[in-house]
């Protein structure tokens, strides 16, 4: 058993490339940030010396995948990796097939739209309609959530298979220090979402924001994402209900699915 042992990692030794395993680990520590970050903070988060990542930050930046502030001389992500994900199935395919759909909803209900789908159990939006009204809620497409803080993320979380939802759940922290009846209340709540096939609620982000999120696809299909609106409670421009709008979200969110094949 030693000896097995031995070689596998002399042969995991043999093929590393450490500058490879620097950059990932680089990227992997900045997606999980909401802040900018030093090249000192980076170096701490990955227990490294700021010297040794000096090369590799630069070769990030100038390959794109880093932005540098010249003022802070702080590191984020740029939005390279995302786009490169977009070109991967069945992101693209959905972005293609939705966005049409997403404009003309955009314009019935004079609110903007977004879809999103799950990423490292997370909550990714992967392509946004804008209204043209004056004033409307837009989210950036690329932006990233906490699963359990948004509407998409519960609608996303409800139709998943049980272990997908329960690695998430795992993972959250606030999920975790929550007492047992209140996770249980969660898990009921995700029951009644799926059954439903959307979700409505008051944004725990946004004061005076609503969010309204229906599903596309099937419950754990292959193909799982979740079309939503995120409307001002006082707003100016098309008035309409929310029972109105949900109405309007869902027929589009079914006609997403029917064009999909699913």
């Amino acid at each position: 058993m030693e000896n097995k042992t031995q070689a596998t990692s002399s042969k995991t030794n043999k093929y590393a490339v450490p500058a490879l395993e620097k950059g990932l680990d680089i990227l992997e520590y900045l997606v999980s940030q909401e802040l900018p970050r030093t090249q000192t903070e980076i170096a701490q988060g990955l227990g490294r010396g700021p010297n040794e990542i000096y090369r590799v930050l630069v070769g990030l930046e100038s390959r794109g995948y880093l932005i540098r502030d010249e003022l802070s001389g702080r590191y984020r992500l740029s939005l390279k990796l995302y786009n490169l994900s977009r070109s991967i199935s069945p992101i693209d395919q959905v972005r293609q097939c939705a966005l049409p759909h997403m404009e003309d909803l955009a314009v019935k209900i004079g609110q903007s739209c977004h879809l999103s789908m799950l990423y490292q159990s997370q909550t990714m939006v992967v392509v946004q309609a804008r209204s043209q009204v004056p004033v409307s809620i837009n989210i950036a497409e690329g932006s990233l959530f906490p699963t359990l803080s948004t509407t998409s993320g519960m609608v996303l979380l409800a139709n998943s298979n049980d272990s997908v939802r329960d690695m998430i759940l795992e993972r959250d922290q606030n999920f975790s220090q929550k007492s047992k009846s209140n996770q249980q209340a969660i898990y009921d709540l995700l029951v009644s979402i799926r059954e439903q096939g959307f979700y409505e609620a008051e944004s725990e982000m946004t004061e005076g924001v609503c969010d309204l999120a229906a599903l596309i696809g099937h419950p754990e299909g292959k193909v799982v994402a979740a079309l939503a609106v995120s409307s001002l409670n006082s707003q100016t421009g098309k008035k309409l209900s929310r029972d109105e709008m949900r109405i309007q979200l869902v027929a589009t969110a079914r006609k997403i699915t029917e064009q999909l094949g699913y």
